[in-house]
């Protein structure tokens, strides 16, 4: 009699906004507590967690049919916006998903993402209506099936969560999707089944379980291959250092067998390389292949499963990239790898800052989020910051692009030594380990920086300022005159010429005191004591007379086109009677 074939487990995405839940559910599932781990509480890799079907079945109760799919693989794609392109790599890896929405919040920008990469990929999914527990009121019935707690609740509550539910359906129909509460539908091909639950609580979780076992027989055994066929292929999801084993490999194997002994294609950053897998360790059942500290050793492995896998020369390994078992053709695997390497979405700019990171779908997250804030990248690469990236940055002539940001990569030591002092390198470096805080860092930095370049540079800008000259205040006539006057309008500064209504030229206003202090400048309504060079108190200059501050053409051509919007209306005033007064003899006059 001829053996069964072996049915490979589905690979299930979770997806959906940030901070609706996603590995929150996860955890509540297998038992563990990911989510406190991740930095800032959003997943900013993807996790890979097999929960085997018996322990489904002690979730679930009893299941009414046989179930022939020996479990669920589940993908914990990253949370926040920027990791489109990972989340549509995570959703054509899988055969299912689960999409989380806070039901107290409802569709988000990442909702209509995640939809719209499940819609092109065709990929079968739950809606998952997290935070029911949230609802004012909802009396919790801890890890009990949904519809037993909501059966508990009182009338109020009840109306708020068919409300907020009926609130999805309306966003999904919206969207031409069709859906309805799991247990109204009859037909789940054709209506999206909608199953509210609260990870805090764990209720509703068996009901999702079973919906997803459902859609698992009913798709994946009828319309897609889920047969463990041929040689293992898979995704890099990360390059470890680990104490006895040397460099290894987290895999998600999603197709095929991988066994000790398997020759295997990978890329680096310039290359593919072909290696012989020496051991392969598995994450015990209900835990993430990347917080788990210990595996189990196996010689085979069927997909799909998360894997870590040892081998000869792994250090220069590309994380998110392919992997593939060769058996037969080591050309045409090869040159697979290559073209899925030529495919990574990194849109490069002539002018632009530097990136690095430490796997390619977060090198493209990153590179979508800059674009998305209109901030060109000119090199994208994946692997540690080295002293030669400092130095290629260092050519870029805009001081405010001279800048490389260093996404959970390692920054090697000849390159850290060089960033420590800037007299070797004036590269602005920023780290980090959750992109939207990355990016946040260097548009402060970079606002900064034009600030204070435009301070620089309008600091030598002659400001306008009107004044008049007080009676009884003459305190020297001449060589040079001292005499008090009064700041009509604007911002009156030392060092500039003079000018009387007519435009005629009266002297330079040297320095200004004000209570017998020296000072540099004096706002409107001051009254100070300024020295004027080569003019005669009753000569040329009389007590009463109005003076303008000379400005020259140049000056008020930045003043009107760049500065106007932050000069204040007084000063505007005073630039416009000065230009007015200007413009009499010649129209064009500093325009």
């Amino acid at each position: 009699m001829a053996e069964s074939p072996k049915i490979r487990t589905p690979i299930v995405c979770v997806m959906g906004h940030v901070d609706h839940g996603k590995t929150s559910l996860l955890d509540r599932i297998r038992g563990s507590s990911v989510v406190s781990s991740e930095v800032g509480a959003i997943t900013q890799h993807i996790g890979a967690t097999i929960v085997p079907i018996d322990a489904i079945r002690s979730m679930s109760g009893t299941m009414g049919k046989s179930i022939n799919i020996p479990g669920l693989l589940f993908i914990d794609t990253p949370g926040h916006h920027a990791f489109t392109t990972l989340r549509a790599r995570g959703g054509a890896l899988a055969d299912m998903a689960i999409l989380v929405v806070d039901i107290t919040q409802g569709f988000q920008p990442q909702t209509i993402e995640a939809l719209q990469i499940l819609r092109n990929c065709r990929t079968p999914f739950v809606v998952a209506a997290t935070k029911i527990d949230r609802i004012h009121g909802w009396r919790v019935f801890e890890n009990e099936s949904v519809l037993t707690s909501f059966a508990k609740q009182n009338e109020r509550v009840k109306g708020e969560v068919e409300n907020k539910t009926y609130e999805i359906v309306g966003k999904l129909a919206e969207l031409d999707f069709s859906a309805d509460r799991f247990d109204r539908i009859s037909d789940f091909k054709r209506n999206l089944a909608i199953v509210p639950v609260s990870a805090h609580t764990g209720e509703g979780i068996s009901d999702l379980l079973l919906v997803m076992i459902g859609l698992a027989q009913r798709y994946m055994g009828e319309e897609l291959a889920l047969l463990v066929e041929g040689p293992g292929a898979g995704t890099v999801l990360e390059v470890k250092e680990e104490r006895g084993l040397g460099t290894t490999l987290d895999v998600i194997l999603y197709d095929g067998t991988l066994a000790i002994g398997d020759e295997i294609a990978v890329a680096t950053q310039d290359d593919v390389i072909v290696t012989k897998v020496r051991s392969l360790l598995k994450p015990r059942p209900m835990k993430e292949i990347l917080v788990e500290d210990r595996f189990e050793r196996v010689k085979t492995v069927a997909a799909a499963a998360g894997i870590k896998v040892t081998a000869p020369n792994l250090e220069s390994v590309i994380a998110g990239s392919p992997f593939f078992v060769i058996r037969g053709n080591r050309e045409e695997v090869e040159a697979r790898i290559k073209k899925e390497m030529t495919e990574i979405h990194v849109k490069l700019a002539d002018e632009g800052i530097v990136i690095k990171a430490d796997t390619i779908g977060a090198l493209e997250a990153l590179c979508k989020e800059l674009e998305g804030k209109g901030i060109g990248v000119m090199r994208a690469e994946v692997g540690p910051v080295s002293r030669h990236d400092l130095i290629d940055t260092e050519t870029i002539k805009n001081p405010v692009f001279r800048v490389l940001l260093s996404f959970n990569t390692q920054i090697l030591p000849d390159a850290a030594e060089m960033i420590k002092n800037p007299l070797y390198t004036q590269v602005k470096v920023f780290e980090g380990r959750v992109i939207y805080q990355l990016i946040d860092q260097y548009l402060a930095w970079r606002d900064e920086q034009k600030r204070l370049q435009e301070k620089q540079r309008f600091e030598h800008i002659v400001m306008p300022a009107k004044i008049r000259l007080l009676p009884d205040c003459v305190f020297r006539q001449s060589n040079p005159a001292v005499v008090g006057v009064r700041v009509l309008g604007g911002k009156l500064r030392s060092d500039v010429n003079l000018v009387k209504t007519d435009g005629k030229k009266v002297g330079h206003l040297k320095s200004m005191q004000l209570r017998q202090e020296s000072i540099r400048e004096a706002d409107a309504g001051l009254e100070v004591a300024i020295s004027i060079e080569g003019v005669t108190v009753g000569r040329q200059l009389f007590v009463g007379d109005d003076l303008f501050v000379d400005i020259p053409e140049r000056h008020v051509k930045v003043l009107e086109r760049e500065m106007l919007k932050t000069l204040n209306v007084n000063t505007q005033e005073i630039l416009n009677e000065f230009t007015t007064m200007r413009r009499k003899e010649d129209p064009f006059w500093g325009k």
